[in-house]
């Protein structure tokens, strides 16, 4: 698809629009701008603009449709997958500006919120108000707008579901600059296609979200957490079924293993509160009393013991809960720290998780990569890292493909799916392609063409045109 470099009058009418002081060229741009948390995918932009409302955005997005100017949005760039950067140069739109939580409404439990407003400052705002943001995506420094953009998940998907479960309506600039709203503060809607669903999980490549409407729940009164250790993966994960078969629903279940631990303790500068055993289940539970949750727990620790565990560690008192979570928080950042690395995030049946963790270990030893796993056992989403270490760089990328390709053939073979929250972006579109098929992709083609004509919103992402 040919695109329009930006010329002096491109930039004049840009500035025009948003003014001096919210316009980057040249030097000006910070390398930032080029690349997402990996880093693997690296370009810059002609031009980084910050927007400070939604006419703004219709104005830039008007120009760039008659100029035929790719257009890339990025929140706070926290993305595993390239999404948010701009491969075809252009205009890069940052939401940095737009971070304003518009409004709580306490009488239909929802707030209305800019893309650009910090994940962690959502939840901060309206846990003091008693309410619950229930999304709860790892990475806190993410913007609201780059989680609806992924359909983010997090570890209290389990109970509460993904981000798509919790947004009712929105704001979207389109790619002509129309502004559209969809949805709204209802609990429900049947009104044709939902045109609100299809641009959740989209990336920036159907439409620009301008305001987002999500629900709030009541805010537990308690929480509690175990720590359970367990002397095989296959025994932590062959416990998950036996306590959703039980009807009792964690706020969160999260796998991992020692190695990543230690990497967490290294990382942090703070010990673990058990790190001898070989795996481990976290679970979180949430409700109204601690009544309610001794007996919670107490049937939920049976039922560890009973399929082998070691033991089962309480931790009921807020600071020593948020020492098990600031760990487990800070695994991707404590291999980053040790290695360059690229991620897979499958996500397969509860049932299966051992098996695929089991294969990447088969796959460690046959090709000399080290491979590190850790993610939701209750919802089946894995976070699996091919570490480079001081591997030759090529070399490392060629096993790491073929290490790739093998884990997203086996993730199909058991059931799975690409992408379980982290999103396509410009690193899985070929693993996409291969999992869909031709018939579906060409589906999704379709729909690109139908709101985006010409291929200007985030290309080359999702699904290569």
């Amino acid at each position: 698809m040919p695109y329009s470099k930006l010329v002096s009058e491109d930039i004049a009418y840009l500035k025009s629009v948003v003014g001096d002081d919210h316009l980057f060229v040249g030097d000006a741009i910070s390398g930032d701008y080029a690349h997402d948390e990996l880093g693997e995918a690296w370009a810059l932009p002609e031009v980084v603009v910050e927007p400070g409302n939604a006419q703004e955005i219709a104005s830039i997005m008007q120009h760039a449709y008659q100029r035929q100017i790719p257009v890339t949005t990025r929140g706070s760039g926290t993305g595993l997958c390239g999404a948010c950067v701009p491969v075809h140069g252009g205009i890069l739109l940052s939401t940095a500006r737009l971070n304003r939580i518009l409004e709580i409404d306490e009488d239909n439990l929802m707030a209305t919120v800019e893309p650009g407003v910090i994940l962690l400052d959502l939840q901060e705002v309206v846990e003091k108000r008693g309410f619950l943001y229930a999304p709860d995506p790892g990475e806190k420094s993410a913007t609201i707008g780059g989680n609806v953009a992924t359909n983010a998940g997090g570890m209290r998907a389990l109970k509460y579901g993904v981000t798509r479960d919790h947004v009712t309506g929105m704001e979207v600039v389109l790619a002509n600059g129309e502004v559209v709203s969809l949805g709204g503060k209802i609990v429900k809607n049947s009104s044709g296609y939902s045109l609100l669903h299809l641009m959740i999980g989209s990336e920036g490549t159907l439409g620009i979200m301008t305001k987002i409407t999500v629900k709030l729940l009541p805010l537990p009164r308690k929480v509690l957490s175990l720590l359970v250790p367990y002397p095989s993966l296959e025994e932590a994960i062959g416990t998950v079924p036996k306590i959703i078969r039980s009807r009792i629903i964690p706020q969160a279940m999260e796998f991992m293993e020692r190695d990543v631990i230690l990497s967490a303790e290294k990382y942090l500068g703070k010990q673990f509160p058990h790190k001898t055993a070989p795996a481990y289940l976290l679970l979180r539970f949430d409700g109204n009393s601690m009544t309610e949750l001794e007996e919670v727990y107490e049937v939920v620790g049976n039922i560890c013991l009973a399929e082998g565990a070691e033991d089962v560690l309480i931790a009921d008192t807020p600071e020593r809960q948020e020492g098990i979570w600031d760990a487990r928080g800070a695994f991707l950042e404590a291999l980053k720290a040790e290695s360059d690395m690229d991620e897979v995030d499958v996500v397969v049946p509860r049932d299966k998780v051992a098996v695929f963790i089991n294969y990447t270990k088969v796959l460690e030893v046959e090709y000399g990569v080290r491979i590190r796993s850790f993610g939701h056992a209750g919802d089946g989403n894995m976070h699996v890292y091919i570490l480079r270490d001081d591997m030759d760089k090529e070399i490392w990328q060629g096993k790491m493909h073929k290490v790739m390709e093998l884990l997203y053939a086996k993730g199909k073979e058991l059931g799975g799916q690409v992408s379980g929250e982290h999103g396509i972006g410009l690193s899985k579109r070929e693993f996409l392609k291969q999992d869909l098929g031709d018939g579906l992709i060409t589906l999704q083609r379709q729909i690109k063409k139908a709101l985006d004509p010409k291929h200007i919103l985030n290309p080359g992402k999702v699904i290569a045109v």
